[in-house]
């Protein structure tokens, strides 16, 4: 028996309050600390160095703070676990800001740490030593991310640093999920926990999701079993696939498919009969319309269904209470878990069976479509010079096998992708903080080793998510992820919307637009093998299959990650 155990004290119980914070982080199910450390950390760095294995997440050192946010991001998409992100004082969380508005926007828990200045000039052992102490002072630190974050706190004391991040973790998988804060001083973190004041790092659960209203069910049954053509909108998905088996099962038994437009996160298989695609003027041709927890269903201006057709919202906050302006038009609104409503909804409809042949017919009818549409498409992309971005989106999801995920950030065509399951494509949050694909592309790789991650952005988003320290991370952890560049030359999103609002303007008129040309654009080959990534300039449609299965040998013979960097035409559609 050793000392430690014959006093009581076990390898779980903290000594300080850093050891209380880090030990209830593993206890709350965090295996990953995705950290970019600050001065304001020693005693965090100290209780790491002297864990015992497996009490408490692996530190991962990440050179940039938007990087490490989007790495806990992406690995919570794949693994459907939240992880915790550590950033220094004001400065690094400033940094870190972009990337928490994008997890707040796409609903991903996760725990956001910061470093704050110490409050204390002498007698304290975390007091003040440092001229950068005093200039990185804040007011009030946490009204940086106190709007998108769920839940924020500081610590005051050792002994909170459990009970706080059990509550913390407890809110952000309450839904709807979200990121949370916590400001950590440099006092408390070092300060030894009392006997007479312990540390609770026991978890607490999240709350159990809302059970829908049976009367608002009976109400949205009796709309969907009389309309000819209902729609369901849908967005995004759980990570478990819950929702993507309620809405086929919906599909298969009803006849009512479901488009996702603006999607974030991929629903259903590409062959799936329910599966009809990303246009948003589908809304157009509805009677009844159902809302599962889309924040952007259509855009009004363009897409609206017709003022009569009722409108069915569904999701955990169905009216989306924390969006400042969102003045879309309900019939009915249900809370509730989407995947539980949509299957209670299911067994609550009853289609005539006259209506339920007309509704399939149609289904399979849009099907055909859209498979005729994607491959003129795609044909059409490849004989253009540049190639085009929908023959690029149909060459990458021909080498995705049933276990590879995408990262789109304004890089490829979702509708010349075949995604052989649901959560194959995530798309950049609507909330469109850049640099957000290539990390989160690294959190997932590392939540799947062994696993193909595709990271697929446009020119100016590779430049954003800050590639030297991505790639650094790439060699350092062995993450092998392939990134795919649609390089254009252009900031095209800026472009498509002046396009957009002055079709006929001076802007549209002139040689070059202002303010949207990206030239000379850098030798992104270049970045890539300065961490001995693997990297090729892809110019002809004709060479881009070739460069990809050469790429994927690479990534799964050498364990290296691999850059395209593919020429594609600019275009006014992406």
């Amino acid at each position: 028996m050793t000392q430690a155990t014959a006093q009581g004290i076990t390898p779980n119980t903290p000594k300080t309050g850093a050891e209380a914070l880090l030990i209830a982080l593993k206890n709350n199910g965090i295996e990953w600390l995705f950290a970019n450390a600050g001065t304001d950390f020693p005693p965090v760095i100290e209780a790491l160095a002297g864990a015992a294995p497996g009490t408490m997440p692996t530190p991962v050192t990440v050179p940039h703070e938007t990087a490490a946010v989007a790495m806990a991001h992406g690995h919570y998409l794949v693994s459907g676990h939240p992880q915790a992100v550590m950033v220094h004082v004001n400065v690094g969380l400033a940094n870190a800001v972009m990337g928490v508005i994008n997890a707040a926007s796409d609903n991903i828990p996760m725990v956001v740490m910061s470093g704050r200045t110490p409050l204390t000039e002498t007698g304290r052992a975390g007091r003040r030593m440092t001229p950068i102490q005093y200039g990185q002072e804040m007011f009030d630190q946490a009204a940086m991310v106190r709007e998108p974050v769920k839940f924020e706190y500081e610590m005051r004391y050792p002994e909170q640093g459990g009970v706080m991040v059990s509550r913390a973790v407890a809110a952000a998988m309450t839904a709807p999920r979200g990121p949370v804060y916590l400001s950590l001083p440099r006092e408390p973190l070092g300060a030894e926990i009392t006997p007479s004041a312990p540390a609770d790092v026991t978890p607490r659960p999240p709350a159990s999701p809302a059970a829908p209203d049976r009367q608002a069910l009976a109400e949205a049954a009796a709309i969907l079993s009389k309309a000819a053509n209902p729609l369901v909108i849908c967005q995004r998905g759980d990570t478990d696939g819950r929702l993507a088996a309620a809405l086929s099962a919906l599909g298969a038994q009803h006849g009512i498919g479901t488009v996702a437009p603006f999607v974030v996160r991929n629903l259903l298989a590409d062959d799936d009969p329910a599966n009809l695609g990303y246009a948003p003027t589908l809304t157009r041709e509805a009677d009844a319309v159902v809302v599962v927890d889309s924040p952007v269903p259509w855009i009004e201006a363009l897409h609206a269904p017709d003022p009569a057709v009722p409108i069915i919202h569904i999701g955990p906050d169905p009216a989306f209470s924390r969006m400042p302006m969102r003045s879309y038009r309900s019939t009915l609104a249900i809370t509730g878990d989407p995947a539980t409503t949509i299957t209670a909804l299911t067994q609550a409809i009853a289609t005539p069976l006259d209506v339920l042949a007309k509704r399939h017919a149609a289904l399979a009818k849009r099907t055909s479509f859209r498979a005729e549409v994607r491959q003129d498409q795609i044909a059409q992309a490849r004989r253009s010079d540049p190639m085009g971005a929908e023959w690029l989106s149909h060459c990458l999801s021909e080498v995705m096998d049933e276990d590879a995920v995408i990262f789109s950030e304004l890089g490829l065509v979702p509708a010349a992708l075949r995604l052989k399951g649901p959560n194959r494509l995530f798309s950049n949050p609507h909330s469109g903080g850049l640099g957000w694909a290539f990390p989160a592309a690294l959190g997932a790789q590392l939540a799947r080793p062994g696993k193909l991650t595709i990271a697929a952005m446009g020119d100016g988003s590779y430049i954003f998510a800050n590639p030297v320290a991505c790639h650094q991370i790439a060699e350092a952890l062995s993450l092998p992820v392939l990134i795919i560049i649609k390089n254009n030359a252009m900031w095209n999103a800026v472009r498509r919307s002046v396009a957009l609002a002055y079709p006929d303007g001076a802007a549209m008129r002139a040689n070059e637009m202002p303010l949207t040309a990206l030239n000379p654009v850098p030798d992104f080959s270049a970045i890539a093998r300065a961490s001995r990534a693997h990297s090729a300039h892809v110019a002809t449609a004709d060479a881009l299959p070739e460069a990809l299965a050469e790429a994927v040998r690479i990534i799964r013979e050498e364990g290296r990650a691999a850059l395209l960097d593919v020429r594609v035409a600019v275009s006014d559609a992406h």
